[in-house]
C-alpha cells in the first residue's frame, strides 16, 4: 500500500515532468499523426499528453445517444435542404389529417380553421408563375422517378437541371411534362443509371418522339456533356430479371466488348444490343432463355434480338 506522502511526491514528479515537456516541445515541429482531438474539443499531443489547444467550440449535440431510435427521438432538426422540392423543403407543411398531436379528432370549428390554413399555405408556397411551374415539374419528376426506381441523387440532378432550364427560359413554348421527362432521362444517362426511352415513355405522359426531340433541345442549350449509353450498363438489371448467374453476366459483357470493337454497336439500340449478348451468353453457359422472354425484359421487339444475335454471332465466329 502506497503511503500518502509517497503518492503526493509521485504526482508532483509527474506534474513537473509534464511542465518540462511543455517547455521543451516545439508545437510547430509536432508530427500531425501524433496529434489527437478529444470529444471535448481538446487537441492533445498523444505521446506526451500535452494539451496543444483547449477551449474549442464543440459543434456536436449536447446529448448522447447509444442507438438509432434514441438518436431519432432526441434530434431536433428537420429534413435537409433538397432541390427535389420547389421551395427546397424550407416551408411549413400542414398535415391533411384532422387530428391533434394525441390522435384525437378535431372539432368542426377546428377542422374549418385548418382547411383555411391549408388553403393559404398552398397559396403562399407558390407566389408566382415560376414557382408554380417548378412545383408541377418537380412533382412530375418525383412521380416518374418513383415508378422507374431511380435513386434520390439522380432525381436531385434532374431537379437542378430543370431549375437551370427554367432560369434560362428554355421552357417557353414547350410542355412542362415534356421538359421534365427529357431532363430526367438526361440525368439517368449522365449518372450512369440505365433507363431506355421506351421505359421512360411507359411512365410519362409524353410520347417517345416528343421526349427525344425535347431531350436533344435541352441537352444542346444546356451544354450537357453526356456520353453514349454503354450496353454493358443494362446487363446486370436484365440478367437479374432473367435470373442468370454471375458467369453469364461476365460472358455477356465480354461479348459486348468483342462485338463493339468490330463496329457493330454503331447506330444500334443499346438495349437490343445488350439483350442479344445476354441471349448468346445464356446459351454458351447452359442457362438458355428464349428470345421472347429476353426481348420482353429488355422492352424491345423479338425481331431486334434475333437480328442483333445473328450479327454478333457472325462477329464472334470471325474473331475465333
Amino acid at each position: 500500500m502506497v503511503s500518502p506522502d509517497r503518492q503526493q511526491l509521485t504526482e508532483a514528479s509527474q506534474h513537473q515532468q509534464t511542465e518540462d515537456t511543455a517547455e521543451t516541445i516545439d508545437i510547430d515541429e509536432v508530427d500531425p499523426e501524433e496529434v489527437v482531438q478529444t470529444a471535448d474539443g481538446e487537441v492533445i499531443h498523444e505521446p506526451t499528453g500535452l494539451i496543444l489547444e483547449e477551449d474549442q467550440i464543440d459543434h456536436g449535440p449536447e446529448w448522447r445517444a447509444f442507438s438509432h431510435s434514441s438518436q431519432q427521438q432526441k434530434s431536433r432538426v428537420g429534413a435537409p435542404i433538397s432541390n427535389k422540392f420547389h421551395d427546397k423543403g424550407l416551408t411549413t407543411t400542414i398535415d391533411w389529417k384532422n387530428q391533434d398531436s394525441a390522435g384525437r379528432s378535431l372539432s368542426s370549428e377546428k377542422r374549418s380553421q385548418m382547411r383555411r390554413l391549408r388553403t393559404w399555405q398552398e397559396r403562399l408556397r407558390t407566389q408566382d408563375t415560376g414557382e408554380r411551374n417548378l412545383q408541377v415539374a418537380l412533382s412530375e419528376i418525383d412521380r416518374m422517378a418513383s415508378a422507374l426506381g431511380i435513386p434520390d441523387p439522380v432525381q436531385e440532378v434532374a431537379a437542378v437541371m430543370y431549375r437551370r432550364a427554367l432560369s434560362e427560359d428554355l421552357i417557353w413554348g414547350r410542355s412542362i411534362e415534356g421538359v421534365a421527362t427529357a431532363l430526367l432521362y438526361a440525368a439517368c444517362r449522365r449518372e450512369g443509371i440505365p433507363r431506355s426511352l421506351e421505359e421512360v415513355e411507359e411512365v410519362s405522359r409524353i410520347e417517345r418522339k416528343e421526349i427525344g426531340r425535347t431531350y436533344r433541345y435541352v441537352a444542346d442549350d444546356l451544354s450537357l456533356e453526356i456520353e453514349p449509353v454503354d450496353p454493358k450498363q443494362y446487363v446486370p438489371r436484365f440478367a437479374s430479371e432473367l435470373d442468370l448467374s454471375e458467369q453469364t453476366r461476365v460472358k455477356a459483357k465480354d461479348i459486348i466488348d468483342t462485338t463493339a470493337e468490330q463496329g457493330l454497336l454503331s447506330g444500334k439500340s443499346p438495349t437490343g444490343f445488350a439483350a442479344a449478348a445476354i441471349y448468346i451468353a445464356s446459351r454458351l453457359c447452359n442457362e438458355r432463355r428464349i428470345q421472347r422472354k429476353v426481348a420482353d425484359v429488355a422492352n424491345v421487339a423479338e425481331l431486334t434480338v434475333r437480328n442483333r444475335y445473328q450479327e454478333q454471332m457472325e462477329a464472334l465466329e470471325k474473331r475465333s
